[in-house]
C-alpha cells in the first residue's frame, strides 16, 4: 500500500504537468496552424486556385476506358481532344479515298453542316450511304472554321481543394463562341503527297519536358482511338498504324528528332504537339513534306493564320477564347485590379495579353504583368513585383514550373488561402499539386 505522502506528492506533479500542458496549447479548437506567411500545418495550400482550360464534361465510360489504357491515369486533360483529333483525320480519309494529303481538304467538313455522329463506325456507315456528316466527339461539337480550328468550345472552371488537387465535384462547364469573322472561308490544300492506301498515325506528345503532365492522357487517347478504328474494321480496309513519339520541350531537340522519325516512317498524321511553342519548331518541317498536322491542344492564336498549306488542324480553341473566359470568371467573382505573371513563350505572352485585353474591357485594371523565364532557378524577384503591386487577384500562366511560383506566393502570403489565385490549361492539372507537395 503507497504512503499518503507518496500520494500527494504524485497528485500535485500530475496537476502541474497539466497546467503547463494547458499553457503551451491551443486557446481554443479553432486554430488552423497558420503562420505569418499563410502555410498551413496541415495542408490544403492550393485550397481556392481557380482556372480555366479547354475541358468538355467527359463521361465515366470515356474516362474508364482511357482507364483501361493506362490504369495510372490522374487526369484526363486533352484526352478527348487526341482521340477526336485521330477519327476527324480518319473520317477524313474514308471520305477522299485517300490517306495522301488530299484528306486534309474534308477534315473542316467532317465536323460540321451534315447529319449528326458521335463515332467512327456510325459516322462511317452514313459516308457509306452517301451522306455529309457532323461528326460531335466526346471533346465537344467542334465545328471548324476553314482555317482548321474551332469556332465553339467547352471550358472547364475549376478548383482545388484541400488535398491540393483538383475537386472534380467544384467544377463547373461553361460555353465560348468564336466571334463571327473567325470563322474564315476554307483555306485550300497546296500540297500534293500521295498515299499508300494504308493509315498510319503518329504522336508527338510530351512524354517528357515541362508539359510532361499532359502527356499520359494524350498517349491514351491516341492508343484508344486507333483501338476503337481497328475495331471497326480499320481504314479505306486496311489496319491502322500507330507510332508514338515524345516531343520534349522548347529546351531541347527532341521535337524534331521525333518528327524526322516519324516522317521516315512515313505517317499520314502527326498528332500534336501539345506546346504551341513546340509546334512551331517542327510545323514548317511537318507541313512541307505534305503530312497533315493536328494538335489536341496548341491554343496560341498564331496559328489562326500560319502559312500551313492547309494541312495543320487543332481541336484546342485560340487562347482569344481562354482569355475572355477566364476574365469573365474573374469578374463574376468580383476583382477590380489584377496581377499577371506569364512564361515567356508564344503561349505564355500570347494569353497574357489576351487576358489583359478581355479583363480591360471589362473594366478590370491590369496594375503588374511580370514576364518571367521558365528555366530560371528561382522566381523570388517577379513574385516580388506583383507582391508589391497588390492586386486583388493574381493569375498564373505557366506550365510546370507553376508549382513553383505557387510555392514562393504562399511563403510571401499571397498565396489562394491570402489572395485570390487564378491559373490556366498548361497549370490547371493535379500534377501541379503533387509537384507542390513534393518541394518541385
Amino acid at each position: 500500500m503507497r504512503k499518503p505522502g507518496k500520494f500527494r506528492l504524485l497528485v500535485a506533479l500530475f496537476m502541474a504537468f497539466a497546467l503547463v500542458a494547458a499553457a503551451c496549447g491551443d486557446d481554443d479548437d479553432t486554430s488552423t496552424g497558420d503562420d505569418d506567411s499563410g502555410q498551413s500545418d496541415s495542408g490544403g495550400e492550393l485550397a481556392g486556385f481557380k482556372g480555366t482550360l479547354p475541358l468538355a464534361p467527359l463521361d465515366d465510360a470515356f474516362k474508364d476506358r482511357l482507364l483501361e489504357i493506362d490504369p495510372d491515369l490522374s487526369d484526363f486533360n486533352y484526352g478527348a481532344e487526341t482521340y477526336d483529333a485521330i477519327i476527324i483525320s480518319a473520317l477524313a480519309v474514308e471520305i477522299a479515298g485517300t490517306d495522301g494529303a488530299e484528306y486534309a481538304s474534308e477534315i473542316n467538313g467532317v465536323t460540321r453542316d451534315g447529319e449528326k455522329c458521335t463515332d467512327f463506325a456510325a459516322c462511317k456507315a452514313l459516308i457509306d450511304a452517301g451522306t455529309d456528316i457532323d461528326y460531335d466527339g466526346v471533346s465537344g461539337p467542334l465545328e471548324f472554321s476553314g482555317n482548321g480550328e474551332p469556332t465553339v468550345a467547352s471550358y472547364g472552371v475549376q478548383v482545388f481543394g484541400e488535398d491540393n488537387r483538383i475537386d472534380d465535384a467544384a467544377t463547373e462547364f461553361v460555353d465560348a463562341n468564336a466571334p463571327e469573322s473567325a470563322d474564315v472561308d476554307q483555306v485550300p490544300v497546296t500540297a500534293t503527297r500521295e498515299g499508300d492506301g494504308k493509315f498510319k498515325v503518329g504522336t508527338l506528345l510530351p512524354e517528357t519536358g515541362s508539359l510532361a503532365f499532359l502527356g499520359p492522357p494524350e498517349f491514351a487517347g491516341a492508343e484508344l482511338a486507333v483501338k476503337d478504328l481497328n475495331d471497326a474494321g480499320g481504314v479505306l480496309g486496311e489496319t491502322v498504324e500507330l507510332s508514338q513519339g515524345d516531343s520534349g520541350d522548347t529546351t531541347t531537340d527532341l521535337a524534331n528528332t521525333t518528327t524526322d522519325r516519324l516522317l521516315t516512317e512515313n505517317v499520314d498524321l502527326i498528332v500534336g504537339a501539345a506546346s504551341s511553342s513546340v509546334s512551331l519548331t517542327v510545323i514548317d518541317k511537318i507541313t512541307s513534306a505534305g503530312v497533315v498536322m493536328f494538335s489536341p491542344a496548341n491554343t496560341s492564336k498564331k496559328f489562326s493564320d500560319y502559312d500551313d498549306k492547309g494541312l495543320y488542324f487543332r481541336n484546342a480553341p485560340s487562347d482569344i477564347l481562354q482569355g475572355s473566359v477566364l476574365a469573365d470568371v474573374i469578374a463574376a467573382d468580383g476583382h477590380t485590379t489584377v496581377g499577371i505573371l506569364a512564361l515567356d513563350d508564344d503561349y505564355g505572352t500570347g494569353l497574357a495579353d489576351d487576358l489583359q485585353a478581355a479583363l480591360e474591357a471589362a473594366g478590370i485594371e491590369v496594375v503588374e504583368k511580370v514576364v518571367y523565364d521558365p528555366a530560371a532557378q528561382t522566381f523570388d524577384a517577379e513574385v516580388g513585383q506583383i507582391e508589391t503591386a497588390d492586386p486583388e487577384a493574381i493569375v498564373v500562366i505557366g506550365f510546370d514550373e507553376s508549382s513553383r511560383i505557387l510555392t514562393i506566393m504562399v511563403e510571401k502570403g499571397i498565396g489562394p488561402r491570402n489572395k485570390a489565385v487564378y491559373g490556366v490549361d498548361g497549370n490547371m492539372a493535379n500534377a501541379t499539386g503533387e509537384n507542390f507537395d513534393a518541394g518541385k
